[in-house]
């Protein structure tokens, strides 16, 4: 068999005909000479349509239904992409995650995937087709539920292919040409970086870089696959490269900048903190919301404060929940966070370094929180672009 190449192709890549049949005859071209599993999201804004959908028929849609409805966005995606294909004498079949052996625990919404017995896959490959591969989904072997994997997880169904089969490496295709140092649409200085290693990645990733979804970094680094991140439109840009073995020794400098926009702080009166997550994880199993992504949770003034993030369907649901609970509340203030992720372990200098900055442009700070590999603020949303801007001048060129 020719050396397999995982390839997934984000929404923006696949936003309209015209740039399928692109993709389609990209793929025609390197299948030529690699045997190629392709994994592709829903076409443009789909998923994010379709979840306007439910909300406009039901205030609280059950999670197993929402399943059930954003699995469509990916298999017209894949469908399409397998005709592209054929039309231009490529032989290309399309599965489902289900189709693919993708079996996940019985979790809806956000399941994690558990194994992975890629049958038909297998079967296909060794015929000389070019597997289209839906993403962000898969099958509870228990339930038999069609289960899907949380925002982003089209990434996941990628390395966990790359995994299954070996593969040479798995490259993340998108609308941009690399890993930036930061946003280039808020740093107009952001640079391009070419080398990353799996924990740098994951922590620029778990802090808000929309690059690819941090579960599918940490499943990269535990299998060893590596991981290629770059355009879909060129196919010897230099990209970035992600894989075991980069950035050995030890270094603490300034690598890259990345925030979430959006961070609730919930306050609850339980001082006891696993008692106020537990509550907060019962409330929202309860009213079909799935549990967002935990920043951070301390014990503060005689209660518990708890910051959540995720995607934006999810934070409106949380925000409307929480308005007619007694026992929680939220503070009314807009967060945000910016994260510096260090090529190493965080310095002493640099957490010194971020207050002398914030401090000189009079950016007002919530909050600093430290783990191994950086230094995370909480601030005012409406100081987010000005913190990321001045931060920014911290990476050395």
């Amino acid at each position: 068999m020719k050396p397999l190449i995982v390839q997934k192709y984000g929404g923006a890549t696949l936003a309209d005909p015209d740039k399928i049949k692109s993709v389609a005859t990209r793929v025609a071209a390197q299948a030529k000479d690699n045997s190629l599993i392709v994994v592709v999201s829903a076409m443009g804004k789909t998923t994010n349509s379709l979840i306007d959908l439910a909300q406009q028929v039901s205030h609280h849609p059950q999670r197993r239904e929402m399943d059930m409805l954003l699995t469509v966005g990916e298999r017209i995606s894949m469908s399409l992409v397998s005709m592209a294909l054929n039309d231009r004498g490529c032989p290309a079949i399309s599965f489902t995650g289900s189709q693919a052996g993708i079996f996940t625990d019985d979790s809806h919404v956000n399941a994690f995937i558990k194994d992975v017995k890629p049958l038909r896959v297998d079967e296909a490959l060794r015929n000389d087709k070019v597997v289209i591969l839906a993403g962000f989904q898969g099958v509870s072997p228990v339930t038999k539920e069609i289960t899907t994997l949380g925002r982003g997880g089209s990434d996941t169904s990628a390395v966990a292919m790359a995994a299954a089969f070996k593969a040479e490496r798995c490259e993340i295709l998108k609308d941009v040409p690399a890993v930036f140092t930061a946003d280039p649409r808020v740093a107009k200085n952001a640079r391009p970086i070419q080398e990353l290693n799996y924990d740098q990645l994951m922590d620029m990733t778990f802090w808000g870089a929309k690059v690819l979804h941090y579960r599918s970094v940490e499943l990269a680094k535990l299998r060893d696959v590596t991981l290629y991140i770059g355009p879909a439109s060129n196919k010897t840009s230099d990209g970035t490269l992600v894989k075991k073995g980069l950035n050995m020794f030890e270094s603490s400098k300034a690598l890259s900048l990345n925030s979430h926009e959006k961070v609730l702080n919930v306050i609850c009166k339980e001082t006891h903190a696993e008692k106020a997550l537990r509550h907060l994880q019962d409330l929202f199993a309860q009213n079909q919301i799935a549990f967002p992504q935990l920043l951070n949770c301390e014990i503060k003034n005689g209660s518990t404060e708890i910051l959540l993030t995720g995607p934006e369907e999810i934070m409106v649901a949380i925000k409307k929940e929480l308005q007619s609970q007694s026992s929680f509340s939220l503070s009314s203030t807009e967060f945000s966070t910016v994260t510096l992720t260090c090529t190493g372990s965080t310095s002493p200098e640099i957490p010194q370094q971020i207050l002398e900055k914030l401090s000189a442009h009079s950016i007002p700070l919530h909050r600093m929180m430290m783990s191994p590999m950086s230094t995370t603020v909480l601030i005012d949303s409406k100081d987010r672009t000005r913190t990321i801007e001045t931060l920014h001048t911290l990476i050395a060129v």
